[in-house]
Formats: structure tokens, sequence, C-alpha cells
């Protein structure tokens, strides 16, 4: 018990349980695709936000790689698998980190964020926040801009077989590629999405126990999001064989409880939300909003006996 907590119960003052820590937590975001870490018109502005509206708050934004460069070409090729086992070692190296984090990622980057929670096991995640993120995999890959050449490469690559060995190992997208017509051939072939969502049903036991030891998980879905599809995987949704929507809570996945979402859920702690606006249109209110309310430090609340 801290010196603080003495205190009151000498006066008779009960903490409400709630918070259980008395210092603002370091937060960690990581970006999405095509994009970089500390591009100062996205990622390095989004990280100015949170730094103003937590102040003498440390954020860190992921890099994938030695440079910039080399960051925004891991978004698109690579092995995810790989990816997460040197992120975590990075951010486990970072002393402002040891004593847990918050969690934010955008688009493919809250899915691997997610996937982090799960596998790294030392590092402390309190929150964690995903905005458009593809939770249950796509059954297209995502389109890209017809001037972004690279982004063009990938999606040429994944057009010759997403399952094939070398794509599935070298195009990111195609790791998280999940084909409702060919569910054999994605549980037998997909290198990474079936063990983090539990699908391949020899997920390790860790993956849920994480995730059920967050203080809050929030889902953010875009209203006319057209980049990840279904749209519904941003809150675990997908779809059927037919191209019909499920919902996360119809999901065998949900039912049987595979992840943990359903004990989040029942006991307050699972948050889907839905902005207006196409894929990543994030406006600096909401993004304020979103860090106040699930970052900020909040004063315990107190009772007098």
């Amino acid at each position: 018990m801290d010196i603080f907590s003495i205190i009151l119960t000498l006066l008779g003052v009960q903490l409400v349980h709630g918070l259980t820590h008395h210092k603002q937590l370091p937060v960690v975001i990581w970006h999405g695709m095509g994009d970089t870490c500390c591009d100062n018109q996205t990622m390095g502005a989004i990280r100015q936000i949170i730094a103003d509206e937590l102040p003498n708050t440390y954020v860190h934004s992921v890099r994938v790689g030695s440079t910039e460069g080399a960051d925004r070409t891991a978004g698109f090729f690579g092995n995810v698998n790989t990816q997460l086992d040197s992120v975590c070692t990075d951010l486990l190296s970072i002393p402002e980190l040891r004593g847990g984090v918050n969690l934010m990622g955008f688009s493919q980057g809250g899915l691997f964020a997610r996937a982090l929670v799960q596998r790294c096991s030392a590092l402390k995640v309190q929150t964690l926040v995903t905005w458009g993120a593809p939770h249950s995999g796509v059954s297209q890959i995502p389109s890209c801009a017809q001037h972004d050449t690279m982004c063009n490469w990938m999606r040429r690559m994944a057009s010759r077989g997403v399952y094939s060995w070398y794509v599935r190992d070298h195009v990111v997208q195609a790791q998280y590629f999940k084909d409702p017509n060919r569910l054999d051939e994605y549980l037998e072939r997909n290198v990474f999405l079936p063990d983090i969502n539990g699908d391949s049903r020899d997920q390790p036991l860790e993956y849920r126990e994480r995730i059920v030891a967050l203080e809050k998980m929030v889902l953010v879905r875009f209203s006319n999001d057209s980049m990840i599809c279904p749209a519904g995987s941003s809150w675990f949704g997908f779809v059927d064989e037919n191209g019909g929507e499920i919902g996360v809570e119809d999901t065998r996945m949900y039912r049987e409880d595979w992840l943990g979402l359903r004990e989040l859920n029942e006991s307050g702690r699972l948050e889907l939300v839905q902005v207006e606006g196409t894929h990543m249109q994030i406006s600096e209110r909401e993004l304020r909003s979103m860090v106040s309310k699930h970052f900020a430090l909040r004063a315990p609340l107190l009772h007098v006996q």
C-alpha cells in the first residue's frame, strides 16, 4: 500500500475500485498500411496531438525497420510474425514503457497492436484502442491509390495467389486475408490470422488471458469504410459465403469466447464505437476525445466512511 492509500485509510476514506495506479501511462501507437511511424502529416501529427492532450506523457510510435523508408515497405512486405517479435523486443527495451502502456492502432496497425497484446507477454497493456482494424481479416485485398507504386505491386503479387507459399510469407495483407468460400485453405495456409484469432483451435491459452486482462478494449468502425472489407471486421464481425454480414455476437468465436471478447463485453470492458466517415477519416476532435476518455489519468473515486 502506498503512502497516499495509508493516509486515506487512517482518515476513514476508501478508494472505490477502478483505477489501480497513480501515474499517467505512456502511449504506444502503430500506423497503418502505406504510412510510417513519423510522417509529420500523419503519425507525427497524431503523436503530437496525444502529447498535447496528455501533457508530460511519453508517446512512442512503432517503427518496423531502421528507417522510415523501411518502415513503409514493412507495411506491405514481410512476415507479420517476425515483425511482431521485433516490435515486442524493441518496446521492451524502452525504459519508459516498463511500467505499462496504453496502446492505439490504426487500420492494420490496430490488428497488429491487438496481436502484440496477445503475444508480447512482458508488455503490460492497460487499454487497447483500434481504429478501423481488420480484426477478423479481409475478404478482399485492400485497394490502393493509382500513384502508389508499392501498394499496387503488393496487389499484383497477392493476385497471383494469397495462399501460395511465397505470397503468404512475404505479403503482409495476404497474412490477414480470409476467403469465406475457402476456409479450409485459409486454416491450412494462412501463417498469421488463424493463430491470433483462435481459428486454428491450437491457440495458446495465454492469448485469451492477456485479452481478458485488459482494463478496456475499444473498437472503432467507420460508417463508410470501403478499405476494410467487410467493414464489420473492425468489430470482429465478418461475412458468410454468400456475402451476408455476420455480427460479432453471432460468431462462433464470440459464443464460445475463444478470445475473451464475451467476457470483456459482459463485464463492461468492450466498447464498440462507430465514427461517421470513410476509412481513417478521423477528426482531431474525435482523436482528442478518445485519448482523453480512455488514456487520461483519472483521480480515484473517494468514499468517506
